[in-house]
C-alpha cells in the first residue's frame, strides 16, 4: 500500500499514512484529535483544517491541495453556505477542507486551527507575582475648561493644551528644563475625535498623556484606570498579559500557539520561508498580528468576566478607590510592550529578516522601537504606543532583554548563568561587572518534535518518566491524569505521545539504569521485554499498545536518543563557551527561564549534560521571565531606559566563529559529557568510566 507523509501543525506530529485515509483518520493515528460531532457527514464543520501549499525544505515535502482528494459535493455545499466565515478568515474552498472528507493522495502539511483541535495544547507561561514599582509611561490628567465663545474663540486643541499646562504643572517657574503647553503634541487619530469628545463632555475631560509629551486619549469626565498589555512572542507560543497600568494588577493572561509554526518550526526555517516566497514576510507578519488581536479580544473578555464575578465586593460608598469599570474595551488599551527573539522581532515589525540568516548576521535595529498600534494593524486604541524592547545580537533578541530586566544579573556579585530554553536557546552569564551572551539552535526536539512519538504538552502526553533500576520497568505521569500510571488498577487508552519534559526524563533514566551507554547506544543482552530491536533500530518501550489511544506501543528509539544528544550538546557547548570566556569553571547559580525550562527536572537535565555542573540547590526555574520583563517595562518607564543601557554593554559571542566549537560539540554529545566530571550528579552514575575517545577531541 502506498504511503505518504502527513505533517500536522501546530502539534508537530508527523508520520507515514496509507493513501486514501481521511485527514481526520490519519490525525487520530498520530495522536492528534480533530473535533467532529456529525459522525463525519460533513454537516458540523468542526473538523475544518487548512492545507498549506509550497515546498517545505525542513520536512523535504511539497505540500499541495492536489495531494488531497477533490472537494466533494457535500463538503462544497457546507462551505458555500458560510461565505462570511471564509471571508472573515481569509480562506477559500480548497485551502480549507473538512478533514473527515479530505482523503490523502500525497505528501501534505496540514494546519489544524485552534477551534478544530480536540486536545488543546497546554501553554505554560503564566505570570509570576513580582514586586514592580509602578511608573507607567501613560499618565492621566483631569482638565476642566470653559467653552469657547466669540470673545475667546481659541481652537479646541490649544484650549485643551493650556488646561493641561495647569494639570500637569508645566507652567515655567524659573525651571528652564520644564516644558510648557506648547511643547505638547496630540496624536492625529486622537485629534480627529477631539472636538466631539470635548463638547459631549461639556469641557470636563480626562486626558491620557504618553511620556508627558503626547496626548493619546481624551475621555469624558473623570476616568481613573488605564490599561496596557505585555506580550512574549516565542517561536512556539505567544503569551499576553493584560494589566492595569495604575495598580500593576494582571487582569487576564492569554496564550496561543505561534501560528508561524506552520511555515517552519525553527527560526531559520521561517527566515528561509520569507526568502523563498514572495509573500512570505507578509504571511508571517499577518499571522502573528492576527493572533495578537485574537488574544487581546480574549483578554478583554476574560477581564470583564472576572470583573463581573467580583462586582459588589467593593460596595462602600466612602471607599477611596472606585471599583474598576465593568466594561473594558479594546480602545481602553493605550500601550503594549512586546518581546521576542530577533527573528520574531523582525516578523512582528514587518522587517525583512533575511540578513539575520546570513553572515555577518545583522539585524535591522538593536535599539528599542516605538510605533503606533494602527501602523501594525493592532486593534486597540489607534493612538496607543507599541514599545518593543531592544535586541542584543543577531539571534539574541528582545526576549533576552526581558529576561535580563526580570532577573537582574547586572545587579549581582555572583556569576549567574541564565538559560532561556526553547527551539532557540539564549544564554546570559555574568554579574554587575560583566555580562556575556550567546545563542544556539537546539531545534524542536526538546519540545517533542523530531521524536518519533513526541508531541507538545497537551492532555494525553507523558510528562514524567521514572525507570526502576532493578526491574527496568517504567512508571509515568500523563497530562490530565492524576498520579502515576501505576497508581491505577487499569491504565488503558490514555496515552497519546511523549512531551519534552518526559523525553528528557526518559533519556536520563535509560542512561541512569544502564539501558544505554554514555554514547547513547543501546546495550545488548539486558533482560527486559521492553528493550527490543524495532523497525528503525533498538528502542525501549515506555507504554504498551493497550495503554495508548493510538493503538501502538510508544517507545524511546535510538534515533530519539540521538536527537536529544544533538540538542543538548549544542546548549551545553554554548554554556561552556561563555564560562571559558569569563574564566569560570562553573556558575554560582543556573536560572532556567521560559515555559519549557520551568518543567524540566533539573537533576535529569544535568544527568544528560543539558546544563553545566552546579550545586543542584543553586539551579532555579523562574518561568516566563521574558514575559515578566515585558510586564516590568510596561509598568515602569525607567526600566526601559535601564535595559537600553544594559543591553549595549552585553558582550556577544557567536558560536560558529569559535575554532573549538566542533571538538567541544563532539565531546558534549556523550552523556553527560566525554570529559567533564559532573561531581554533583556523580552518585547517579557511580560506575562511570573515562571515554577513550575524549582524548582525540581534547588534543586537536
Amino acid at each position: 500500500m502506498t504511503k505518504h507523509t502527513i505533517i500536522l501543525q501546530p502539534s508537530g506530529r508527523r508520520g507515514q499514512v496509507e493513501e486514501g485515509k481521511s485527514v481526520r483518520e490519519a490525525a487520530r493515528e498520530l495522536g492528534v484529535e480533530i473535533e467532529s460531532i456529525c459522525a463525519e457527514n460533513a454537516t458540523c464543520g468542526k473538523c475544518m483544517v487548512l492545507v498549506e501549499e509550497g515546498r517545505f525544505e525542513r520536512y523535504n515535502i511539497d505540500s499541495k491541495r492536489e495531494n488531497l482528494s477533490p472537494v466533494g459535493a457535500s463538503e462544497e455545499a457546507y462551505l458555500k453556505r458560510r461565505p462570511k466565515l471564509l471571508q472573515s478568515k481569509g480562506w477559500e474552498i480548497g485551502q480549507v477542507r473538512l478533514s473527515c472528507q479530505a482523503k490523502i493522495r500525497g505528501d501534505v502539511l496540514i494546519n489544524v486551527p485552534e477551534e478544530s483541535r480536540g486536545n488543546k495544547q497546554i501553554i505554560r507561561k503564566s505570570a509570576r507575582q513580582r514586586e514592580i514599582e509602578i511608573k507607567p509611561s501613560i499618565r492621566k490628567y483631569l482638565v476642566k475648561m470653559s467653552p469657547p465663545n466669540l470673545e475667546r474663540p481659541i481652537a479646541d486643541w490649544e484650549r485643551l493644551a493650556k488646561g493641561l499646562e495647569t494639570s500637569m504643572g508645566l507652567i515655567r517657574r524659573g525651571e528652564e528644563n520644564l516644558p510648557r503647553w506648547s511643547d505638547l503634541k496630540i496624536d492625529y487619530a486622537c485629534l480627529r475625535t477631539l472636538s466631539q469628545t470635548l463638547r459631549d463632555a461639556n469641557w470636563d475631560v480626562t486626558v491620557s498623556v504618553w511620556q508627558d509629551k503626547e496626548v493619546i486619549q481624551v475621555q469624558s469626565g473623570y476616568v481613573e484606570d488605564s490599561y496596557g498589555a505585555a506580550v512574549d512572542i516565542g517561536s512556539t507560543t505567544i503569551a499576553l498579559y493584560l494589566s492595569d497600568l495604575r495598580t500593576g494588577e494582571v487582569l487576564a493572561a492569554e496564550s496561543e500557539m505561534n501560528p508561524q509554526i506552520v511555515y517552519g518550526e525553527d527560526i531559520m526555517s521561517r527566515i528561509q520561508y520569507t526568502i523563498e516566497h514572495e509573500d512570505g514576510l507578509a504571511k508571517l507578519h499577518k499571522s502573528v498580528i492576527d493572533t495578537l488581536n485574537k488574544l487581546l479580544k480574549q483578554a478583554v473578555k476574560t477581564a470583564n468576566m472576572q470583573s463581573n464575578e467580583t462586582s459588589g465586593l467593593d460596595t462602600d460608598e466612602n471607599s477611596a478607590r472606585p471599583t474598576r469599570p465593568a466594561g473594558i474595551t479594546l480602545n481602553d488599551i493605550l500601550e503594549m510592550v512586546l518581546v521576542g527573539n530577533s527573528t520574531m522581532h523582525h516578523l512582528l515589525l514587518n522587517l525583512p529578516p533575511k540578513d539575520l540568516g546570513r553572515a555577518p548576521f545583522v539585524p535591522a535595529i538593536h535599539h528599542s522601537v516605538d510605533v503606533k498600534a494602527r501602523e501594525l494593524g493592532l486593534q486597540i486604541n489607534p493612538s496607543a504606543n507599541i514599545h518593543v524592547l531592544p535586541t542584543i545580537a543577531s539571534f539574541i533578541g528582545a526576549d533576552t532583554s526581558g529576561v535580563i530586566l526580570a532577573e537582574e544579573p547586572h545587579k549581582q556579585e555572583e556569576n549567574w548563568l541564565i538559560i532561556d530554553v526553547g527551539t532557540n536557546a539564549e544564554l546570559v552569564l555574568g554579574n554587575s561587572k560583566r555580562l556575556v551572551c550567546t545563542s544556539t539552535p537546539t531545534g524542536p526536539a526538546l519540545e517533542g518534535a523530531h521524536v518519533e512519538y513526541g508531541m507538545r504538552a497537551a492532555p494525553g502526553a507523558m510528562e514524567r518518566v521514572v525507570i526502576d533500576e532493578k526491574t527496568l520497568e517504567p512508571k509515568y505521569k500523563v497530562i490530565g491524569v492524576d498520579g502515576w500510571n501505576t497508581d491505577h488498577a487499569e491504565f488503558k487508552g490514555l496515552v497519546k505521545g511523549i512531551c519534552g519534559s518526559a523525553i528528557i526524563d526518559a533519556v536520563a533514566e535509560i542512561f541512569r539504569t544502564g539501558i544505554i551507554d554514555s554514547r547513547g547506544r543501546f546495550k545488548r543482552g539486558l533482560e527486559s521485554n521492553r528493550i527490543r530491536e524495532g523497525a528503525s533500530g533498538w528502542e525501549y518501550v515506555i507504554a504498551w499498545e493497550q495503554e495508548t489511544s493510538i493503538g501502538r506501543d510508544i517507545p524511546i528509539t535510538q534515533q530519539d536518543v540521538r536527537q536529544i544528544q544533538l540538542a543538548k550538546a549544542a546548549l551545553f557547548v554554548a554554556a561552556r563557551t561563555l564560562l571559558k570566556r569569563s574564566n569560570l569553571q562553573s556558575p554560582d547559580k543556573i536560572i532556567l527561564a521560559g515555559g519549557f525550562g520551568s518543567y524540566i527536572d533539573k537533576e535529569k537535565a544535568m544527568l544528560i549534560g543539558l546544563i553545566p555542573d552546579c550545586p543542584l540547590e543553586n539551579v532555579y526555574a523562574v518561568g516566563n521571565a521574558a514575559g515578566d520583563g515585558a510586564r516590568i517595562a510596561l509598568l515602569n518607564i525607567e526600566k526601559r531606559r535601564e535595559i537600553e543601557t544594559v543591553t549595549r554593554r552585553v558582550e556577544r559571542f557567536e558560536l560558529p566563529t569559535d575554532p573549538e566549537f566542533q571538538n567541544q560539540y563532539m565531546l558534549a554529545t556523550s552523556l553527560p559529557h566525554m570529559s567533564e566530571p559532573f561531581p554533583h550528579i556523580a552518585h547517579l552514575i557511580p560506575n562511570r568510566k573515562a571515554d577513550p575517545l575524549a582524548e582525540k577531541f581534547m588534543t586537536k
